[in-house]
């Protein structure tokens, strides 16, 4: 069975990775939203054994991430569960981390503001948040070629496009949560790190 691929998922893994083994060195249960193809569950899981690493998607695209999950054996990767940020059904807490990759420009703005409202009641009160991908900043491109993106996501569907990271921060401030870290990464991305204020 050929699985399908994210040639993004395998350029921007280890940029990521280098994040993660600092910001949730500590950590125990990750709670990653928008799986996709289960590359970056697989990945991260296998180089971060001491987490238990609890993959998610839609109903629609579960098959084919359950089935990379099983093929690669790991013992901290369960079975994905169905999640729709929509459906306002979150699974039972206890999850000190939470992760999600090139998911907020592909949600509509009330996606994006339910899945941090999700995140503020499943999460422990000490937890972490990890989000990668592009975002603007005062309300501008910080490069060409995420303008080109952005017009090309809106194209595809008008609801998608880059976030403005003021916008994205306060939703998270909304939570309970504090931005601890912007850092930079490659093709123009970012990786926003909160944690739970007083946490």
């Amino acid at each position: 069975m050929t699985l399908p691929s994210s040639p993004a998922c395998a350029r921007n893994r280890d940029p990521i990775l280098a994040v993660l083994c600092e910001y949730f060195a500590d950590r125990t249960r990750v709670f990653e939203v928008g799986s996709g193809t289960g590359q970056h569950a697989e990945y991260f899981a296998a180089a971060l054994p001491h987490l238990r690493w609890q993959a998610t998607e839609r109903t629609e695209n579960l098959p084919d991430l359950t089935a990379r999950l099983a093929a690669a054996g790991l013992s901290n990767t369960p079975a994905p569960l169905a999640l729709d940020v929509n459906d306002g059904t979150w699974p039972v807490g206890g999850y000190d981390a939470l992760f999600s990759a090139n998911t907020l420009h592909i949600m509509s703005w009330p996606e994006v503001e339910r899945l941090f409202a999700g995140a503020g009641t499943l999460l422990a009160e000490d937890a972490r948040i990890a989000i990668y991908g592009p975002f603007n900043y005062a309300g501008r491109f910080t490069s060409e070629s995420n303008a080109a993106f952005d017009a090309w996501l809106k194209a595809q569907a008008p609801h998608q496009g880059i976030r403005g990271f003021e916008a994205v921060d306060a939703l998270a401030r909304n939570a309970g949560f504090s931005l601890d870290a912007d850092v930079a990464m490659p093709a123009n991305n970012r990786c926003l790190a909160w944690s739970r204020a007083g946490g």
